[in-house]
């Protein structure tokens, strides 16, 4: 090692050191900013290098093109494979469409930033910033959108933690609210009385009356189209791309049902939806088109919604002791938790379910004339 005394009057430490039988040199910057112990140090790592055939010239190009890779690798360019993967695995829009804008929200403040680079004081700081408008839950499924990011970019080697771990409990908890839904006998009787006085469109008073049977998520039901249905076997077999556990989902159709799908067959049957949009027929009704039906029936969000039907099938069905608590489940399409029992777990209890459909819809139909008698006196 020496010292490069130049005209201008520049001194630069140098190293020579000879590599696959050639002579090379190594610069270890200007001096006195590198000062001698630090120029000692750097010559003592080339030498490691040396006595592990390494060429220490070579590997710090090589540590230079990393760090060029791992900044021009960003958080924003990994997020964008990550949704890309999950779209090609069949992820529903909805889905897709929320953690889009989830990653978006993360963007703002990482996007360009380098996946590797990113550390917890980082993501906390996004976090707090969506934290201060209190949407908790919002915040809660950020930093578990950011988390599968981070754990996306360990997988395929553009980093090497998960900065979210380290943020459990910093964060406000959301506090966790039930689906409004009604379990009283008397008040349900009372709900599917005045579903039948709705004078709203009519397909909308049928997907009332269908959730009330069949207890499916809105979703599926609005989506639902009519080449699911087969009114011979009275079984309506529900795609796996539009269910939330991505798995085919048999629904046993009680004759009551079958009866609302065959009026309602007559209104829409033109369709390939069984609930298109008043607007076109090729779009289905909106989202939020069950909840408004109930709400101008005088059911508050805090009383009833329309997932809140699921809610009441599954607490008086299991309220009842006549039915195994795991063909209520499956019926719900809800998957066990427990992956142990979940390996046990497996079959559908169709026969039972079957049962339990038909069961439920008489059900109905006792409640529903009990408040009619009520009414008339």
């Amino acid at each position: 090692m020496y010292l490069l005394v130049n005209p201008g009057g520049s001194r630069l430490w140098r190293l020579k050191y000879r590599f696959g039988g050639r002579e090379k040199l190594l610069s270890f910057g200007p001096y006195p900013l590198i000062g001698l112990k630090d120029a000692r140090s750097k010559r003592d790592a080339a030498k490691l290098l040396l006595l592990e055939d390494l060429d220490p010239g070579e590997e710090r190009k090589l540590a230079r093109i990393r760090a060029e890779r791992e900044r021009a690798v960003t958080f924003l360019a990994v997020a964008d494979e990550y949704l890309d993967k999950l779209q090609k695995e069949g992820r529903a829009p909805s889905t897709m469409k929320k953690l889009t804008w989830l990653v978006s929200l993360a963007g703002d403040g990482l996007g360009d930033r380098p996946i590797r680079q990113i550390e917890a004081p980082d993501v906390l700081k996004v976090l707090r910033d969506v934290e201060k408008t209190g949407t908790y839950e919002t915040t809660r499924r950020l930093r578990s959108t950011m988390g599968s990011v981070f754990r996306y970019a360990i997988a395929t080697g553009r980093a090497v933690q998960d900065p979210t771990e380290a943020l459990k409990g910093a964060l406000i908890q959301p506090k966790v609210r039930s689906r409004s839904a009604i379990i009283d006998r008397a008040e349900l009787g009372e709900l599917l009385r005045r579903i039948d006085a709705f004078t709203g469109q009519p397909a909308t008073r049928y997907a009332l009356h269908l959730l009330a049977l069949l207890a499916p998520r809105p979703g599926e039901l609005r989506l639902a189209r009519w080449t699911e249905f087969d009114f011979e076997e009275a079984v309506w077999r529900v795609p796996a791309e539009r269910m939330k556990m991505r798995r085919l989902h048999r629904v046993p159709l009680p004759p009551q049902a079958i009866d609302h799908l065959r009026e309602l067959e007559a209104h829409t049957g033109t369709s390939d939806l069984l609930f298109p949009s008043a607007r076109s027929w090729k779009k289905p009704m909106s989202e939020n088109t069950m909840n408004a039906a109930l709400r101008r029936m005088g059911y508050s969000s805090d009383k009833m919604t329309a997932h809140g039907f699921r809610a009441t099938f599954s607490t008086l069905a299991n309220e009842c002791g006549l039915w195994h608590a795991d063909a209520v489940e499956r019926a719900l399409a809800h998957v066990e938790a427990n992956e142990v029992r979940r390996a046990y777990v497996r079959g559908e209890h169709w026969e039972e379910r079957v049962k339990m459909a038909s069961w439920w819809a008489d059900e109905l139909d006792a409640l529903r004339s009990m408040a009619y008698g009520n009414e008339r006196r």
